[in-house]
């Protein structure tokens, strides 16, 4: 049997569900990000796996929970099911709204619902937790690059981006409770960092495949100047994603912890952004 692994000392952070109730008008262009076919589908393919990736995430974790005796780590597990549980409702709302743009967002949902299902009856509850540490880890990753580097989301509609900030700023808020629960739980080393390198390879090839199925309404699809332009964009030797290269690579070490970079002023600084935009004050109450 594998020894249990030492959980981190953190700070602990404020995990607040928030319901936001999103709407999306009609009126918000199909190509909301940029006037770009390729940023928007790219978008909109990942809000197509939250909803059933959530309950996923809050399955996994929830099947440890009874096993959880710290009382901080116990608050911040029914703060981070809450906050996922939120998450899946909103982009529901968003997939909706782009499912009456004529994109087949419902199929995607019903693609990811059953490749999960099969990973639950397939994967070990260990396993299960792994990959949603994996998946929060590149969630966390994404979320406090975009926080960091608010310039990423140049030319979104300002209906849309709100959206998109609050769930950036949650994600880092609960980065640490599922990879907590893991190592005081299971703390295999092994399994933690096999099953990284396993979803890595399902994420990025899923990424692509939903986007494809995505683009098939559109008459040519993604096209291939859209597609090289878009791979330079995440790619590129400015790509967004090589910024996330060494963050990523830290997961690897055997005493990584999500708390090891502090972004608590980047998620008040957003948090101040988001209450303006939405004239929602009491989003401030935690970032005082």
């Amino acid at each position: 049997m594998n020894a249990r692994a030492k959980v981190a000392p953190v700070a602990p952070v404020a995990i607040k569900p928030r319901r936001m109730d999103f709407h999306f008008d009609d009126a918000i262009p199909t190509y909301w990000f940029d006037n770009n076919v390729f940023k928007t589908l790219l978008l909109t393919a990942m809000s197509s796996t939250f909803p059933e990736g959530e309950r996923f995430f809050i399955d996994s974790v929830r099947h440890y929970q009874d096993g959880v005796t710290d009382p901080v780590l116990r608050q911040q597990v029914r703060g981070f099911i809450g906050q996922e549980a939120h998450h899946g409702k909103e982009h529901d709302v968003l997939n909706d709204f782009m499912q009456g743009k004529g994109f087949p967002v419902k199929e995607e949902e019903e693609f990811v619902r059953q490749g999960l299902k099969w990973q639950r009856k397939r994967l070990s509850p260990e396993r299960q937790l792994a990959k949603t540490c994996a998946l929060e880890h590149f969630t966390a990753l994404f979320a406090e690059l975009l926080l960091e580097h608010p310039d990423f989301f140049k030319g979104m509609d300002e209906r849309v981006l709100p959206i998109w900030l609050w769930h950036a700023v949650e994600e880092s808020e609960h980065k640490t409770v599922a990879f907590d629960v893991y190592q005081g739980q299971v703390g295999n080393y092994w399994i933690r960092t096999s099953e990284m390198a396993i979803t890595t390879l399902e994420f990025s090839f899923f990424t692509a495949f939903h986007m494809y199925r995505l683009s098939r309404v559109r008459e040519g699809g993604l096209g291939f100047r859209n597609t090289l332009k878009g791979l330079n964009f995440l790619l590129g030797r400015k790509g967004w994603l090589r910024k996330l290269a060494p963050r990523y690579r830290d997961y690897y070490r055997r005493d990584f912890h999500p708390a090891d970079v502090d972004s608590t002023e980047l998620r008040r600084n957003t948090m101040k952004k988001i209450a303006a935009m939405l004239n929602k004050p009491e989003l401030l109450e935690d970032y005082v």
